[in-house]
């Protein structure tokens, strides 16, 4: 079992969110919120940026999974030619019953060194929500 931080649609509410509901993928456990410990697009997509020591912490929740969901999760983030999954410190903000990690938890996240340098210029959300106030709605893999 591994844990793994999802910041953008697949959390909770979001239009992805169903992919870690899935158990056909193999178990996804939702085990608390948290934020990226270190700072850390087109169609709507959120992106995190891998830029050690820039930027701004991201705010998400923490999961965790087994070896198989990992390999589908993967294959749905685009995982190595869109997305890479990288490991980083999540400091935990709120954990799901007993015997939580303490302070923060190393997580798999899937992010990007590989972007266009205008993205540097986005506006930037703490907290991805798909219906937010900058009124652009996700553009779901299968219309684009």
């Amino acid at each position: 079992m591994a844990h793994i931080f999802v910041y953008g649609t697949p959390k909770w509410g979001q239009p992805n969110h169903k992919v870690t509901l899935d158990q056909s993928h193999g178990l996804a456990a939702f085990r608390g919120r948290g934020c990226t410990v270190e700072s850390a697009g087109e169609h709507n997509i959120p992106w995190l940026l891998d830029l050690p020591g820039k930027g701004h912490c991201v705010a998400g929740e923490i999961y965790e999974v087994a070896e198989q969901m990992l390999c589908f999760l993967d294959d749905f983030e685009g995982c190595p030619s869109m997305y890479q999954r990288t490991a980083l410190q999540v400091r935990v903000l709120e954990w799901e019953g007993a015997g939580g990690p303490g302070d923060s938890v190393q997580c798999f996240v899937y992010n990007t060194a590989t972007y266009a340098p205008k993205w540097l210029f986005l506006p930037y959300h703490k907290s991805y929500d798909s219906e937010g106030p900058h009124r652009l709605c996700y553009n779901p893999r299968e219309n684009r």
